[in-house]
């Protein structure tokens, strides 16, 4: 068999990235995937909560069939712009074509001034919050641990919004079921609280829980919780009732409060806390968010989490645009300034929300969100599933373009396999994908769940 005649490669392995390196390897181009994590899955193993286990087994097994290409290299725990250097690799190991796949990683911030010096006293936001939820509970668990209270504000509206509600809730009420002598795992409170406290005769108020409660600036109609045709006054009246009934299930299952048409705009501080908000009420005006002047009003909490939206890490070298990185989305999204590196996935739109994948993604029927039981994890699905739509689109164009390119000569790519070889080896990579993945899948709370009945 002859030697492929470019060599690509791809950061982030999680769907996008998967995607993308198996498209190229599949037309006959050498990739390698370097990823930051031991594992390449993203946030399917950091951000879909952990009560999500069909969905996250099947997500990562379409990632590992992907990985395991003979086309496709894998270099783990490889962060661009901290052990590789953006400009370096670009300019002068040689490849083809360098494709970012790096996610959304940063939390957008919240737009108040000064909240963030109170992260950890009282103020989380959602990725790291997520990623402590997913993970606290393996016995070898070594991140920044979250302190979890009552009667908490979230700041948000999108379906990651809900996943900190229904965390939040499943936390403390299983807290207090276990104080009174009642055990309920985290997969029979994810199939519904409500049910859960009905059986044993209960309520929030007998087990001393306000509930936390989740402010949106716009109406509830507008979150975008359901990834449905919206292109016309009759399709968007439709999606904006089913919207309604999505967050009717949600609060009436998981027992969280919405506070709709709210934004914050202070903060309220008690010594080196942040103690809560200050709220202003909005209106929606021709689809626009319009504050109103002297609604403002405080909301004491002992916790606020803010998840209003992900962006891209800024990486030294790589060119910005306001919050996400600066591409030519004319021209296969091209890093300007760059002429064969490029973006997919949410590197390039900073978000991994259902509305922006609705751009490459599957409209899902009304019927699905009709079943109470199935909303949350079919949304989750469409993201995934938009995301590796958009990939694949992206990447046959970025192909093309490879393919036009000059081939590299036998010594660029014997320089690249060896720059590979030398960065697996610092990281302890022998080069079995599937085996390198059985010893580094974290310890799962479904089996620990499992082991103690």
């Amino acid at each position: 068999m002859s030697r492929p005649h470019h060599f690509v490669a791809v950061f982030g392995g999680a769907v996008s990235g998967a995607e993308a390196a198996w498209q190229l390897a599949e037309r006959g181009v050498r990739v390698v995937v370097f990823d930051q994590n031991a594992l390449p899955y993203g946030k399917i193993e950091d951000g879909l909560p952990k009560w999500h286990v069909k969905l996250r087994d099947k997500e990562e097994a379409k990632i590992n069939e992907k990985l395991s290409h003979p086309g496709v290299s894998f270099v783990p725990l490889t962060r661009l712009g901290r052990d590789l250097d953006f400009e370096d690799v670009v300019r002068n190991w040689g490849f083809s074509a360098v494709i970012l796949a790096i996610g959304a990683w940063k939390d957008r911030p919240l737009p108040v001034e000064g909240v963030d010096a109170f992260i950890g006293r009282g103020f989380y936001y959602q990725n790291p919050f997520i990623y402590w939820f997913n993970h606290f509970h393996e016995p070898d668990f070594k991140g920044e641990n979250c302190t979890i209270a009552d009667g908490a504000i979230i700041v948000g509206g999108g379906l990651a919004s809900i996943d900190v509600a229904k965390a939040l809730m499943m936390l403390n009420v299983q807290k207090a079921l276990e104080e009174r002598g009642h055990k309920a795992d985290l997969f029979t409170l994810d199939r519904s609280i409500a049910r859960v406290l009905d059986g044993l005769g209960l309520t929030l108020e007998d087990l001393s829980l306000k509930g936390c409660t989740l402010y949106y600036r716009r109406r509830i109609q507008d979150m975008p919780l359901t990834p449905m045709d919206t292109s016309t006054p009759e399709l968007l009246a439709k999606a904006e009732r089913v919207r309604e009934k999505v967050l009717d299930n949600a609060r009436s299952k998981y027992l969280f409060r919405v506070e709709p048409l709210h934004v914050p705009v202070d903060k309220v501080i008690e010594g080196d806390r942040l103690a809560g908000l200050v709220f202003q009420r909005t209106e929606v005006v021709d689809g626009r968010v319009k504050p109103l002047p002297g609604t403002e009003y405080e909301v004491r909490a002992p916790l606020t989490i803010s998840s209003i939206g992900s962006i891209p890490e800024p990486i030294a070298g790589i060119p910005m645009k306001y919050q996400t990185y600066d591409v030519d989305e004319e021209n296969c999204c091209r890093i300007r300034g760059f002429q064969h590196v490029f973006a997919v996935g949410n590197a390039v739109t900073g978000r991994g929300n259902i509305n922006e994948s609705l751009k490459h993604g599957r409209m899902v029927s009304e019927a699905i969100y009709e079943n109470w039981l199935n909303w949350d994890e079919e949304g989750h699905r469409a993201v995934f599933e938009s995301a590796r739509e958009a990939a694949s689109e992206e990447v046959l164009r970025i192909a093309e373009k490879i393919q036009k390119a000059p081939p590299l000569s036998d010594a660029a790519f014997e320089a690249l396999e060896e720059r590979i070889r030398r960065r697996q080896q610092a990281v302890g990579y022998h080069g079995d994908y599937e085996k390198w993945v059985q010893e580094h899948l974290p310890v799962r709370l479904e089996s620990l769940i499992g082991a103690a009945h």
